[in-house]
C-alpha cells in the first residue's frame, strides 16, 4: 500500500497550493481518503476527508472554507486545494485512507498513512 503525497513547498501568506495524493496497492474506491497535518510541536490533526464515491466531504473547523478536496477514482488520486494560507498552516500534510465500511471511523482513524509533504507558509 502506498499513499504518495506531493505538491508541498513554500508559499506566501494568502497564497494557494494544491496537494496531490497518488494511491496504489489497494482498491482505491473501497476507501475514504483524507488529509491530516502536523505542525511543529503540535499533535497531528484531521483536516478533511472525502467518501469513496466523492459525493460526501467532512471538514474540520481548522481549515473549513479554505480547502477543497476532490478525488479521481480513474486515476487513484485525491487532490487538496488550499487557499488563503496562513503561517499557522505550516505543517507536514499526510494523506490517509480508511475502509469505507468503517463509516466515520474510516477517516478519523485511518487504516493507511502516507509519508507526508511539507507545506511552509511564510509571513
Amino acid at each position: 500500500v502506498q499513499l504518495q503525497a506531493s505538491g508541498g513547498g513554500l508559499v506566501q501568506t494568502g497564497g494557494s497550493l494544491r496537494l496531490s495524493c497518488a494511491a496504489s496497492g489497494f482498491t482505491f474506491d473501497d476507501y475514504a481518503i483524507g488529509w491530516f497535518r502536523q505542525a511543529p510541536g503540535k499533535e497531528r490533526e484531521f483536516i478533511v476527508a472525502i467518501n469513496w464515491t466523492g459525493a460526501s466531504r467532512y471538514y474540520a473547523d481548522s481549515m473549513k472554507g479554505r480547502v477543497t478536496i476532490s478525488r479521481d477514482n480513474a486515476r487513484n488520486t485525491v487532490y487538496l486545494q488550499m487557499a488563503s494560507l496562513k503561517a499557522e498552516d505550516t505543517a507536514v500534510y499526510y494523506c490517509v485512507a480508511g475502509l469505507r465500511q468503517r463509516g466515520s471511523n474510516a477517516y478519523r482513524f485511518p487504516d493507511y498513512w502516507g509519508q507526508g509533504t511539507l507545506v511552509t507558509v511564510s509571513s
